[in-house]
């Protein structure tokens, strides 16, 4: 069940004592880029991750739109050291040990009909990954109506799988989504057993707010008012990094409490 469209309260910190820490990037870690090649990770960011590992032992993850490589290129090491589910759900990376699917070639017609679209449409802009081809139109608001008619037609044509966002259309490998990675890691391992919180901005992100529900969690939503399945909200990615640098002292209550 979604809220209607309200601004959420803030969440306690507490929220995060036995629970296991979903966390999306763009928009929610880091301020969204014109260009996604342009998001500025903050110096601060990857040691506040390094400390989350450490506190929540196994029980963090990013689960995020980008591709795996992208990940790994915009927050180096570290993310070796944080269990990741990239491209929508469906490349995932668990203590080294990779899961991913091989890549449509359709996607390459794609890629080229978006090519051709953002063409004829100045500051649009064509992001190829390795399991999807997204069309951004932030900078091209004639794009607004047509994006989704070309992404759902190539979609359904292809046989893959049509992701909207926020003033972008994706068509991507199917098989899987942001809730669908959450029951994933729920599912085995340190998770097994806590409650799941996700924090993320994007509607993607609802998915994820929506399985964490079902399996006895919460969503925290990052951004405007809208309608949602989260129960708390952020304003913006500052903020939630400040939130989560009291995170670690939750973290580590779950084990002293043992």
């Amino acid at each position: 069940m979604e809220c209607p469209i309200t601004c959420l309260p803030e969440p306690p910190v507490d929220l995060l004592t036995d629970a296991s820490l979903f966390l999306d990037f763009d928009g929610t870690l880091v301020d969204i880029a014109m260009r996604p090649e342009a998001v500025i990770v903050e110096p601060g960011l990857t040691a506040l991750l390094r400390e989350l590992a450490r506190s929540f032992e196994g029980r963090l993850a990013i689960v995020s739109g980008r591709s795996l490589a992208q990940l790994d290129s915009l927050l180096g090491p570290i993310a070796g050291q944080i269990a990741i589910s990239a491209s929508h759900g469906i490349e995932h990376r668990t203590d080294g040990h990779l899961v991913q699917p091989d890549r449509p070639a359709s996607l390459d017609v794609v890629a080229e009909a978006f090519h051709c679209a953002a063409a004829s449409h100045a500051g649009a802009l064509v992001e190829e990954k390795s399991l999807g081809v997204a069309l951004h139109y932030r900078s091209a608001p004639g794009l607004r109506r047509l994006a989704p008619i070309i992404a759902s037609g190539l979609a359904t044509a292809l046989g893959l799988t049509l992701q909207m966002g926020k003033s972008v259309v994706e068509v991507r490998a199917p098989g899987g989504n942001k809730g669908s990675a959450v029951r994933r890691y729920m599912d085995s391992g340190d998770m097994r057993g806590s409650r799941p919180i996700f924090i993320g901005d994007d509607l993607t992100d609802e998915a994820g707010f929506k399985a964490a529900r079902e399996l006895g969690g919460l969503g925290i939503l990052v951004g405007g008012c809208r309608a949602t399945a989260a129960s708390f909200g952020l304003p913006h990615p500052l903020s939630v990094r400040r939130w989560l640098q009291c995170a670690p002292k939750a973290g580590r209550a779950r084990h002293a409490g043992r």
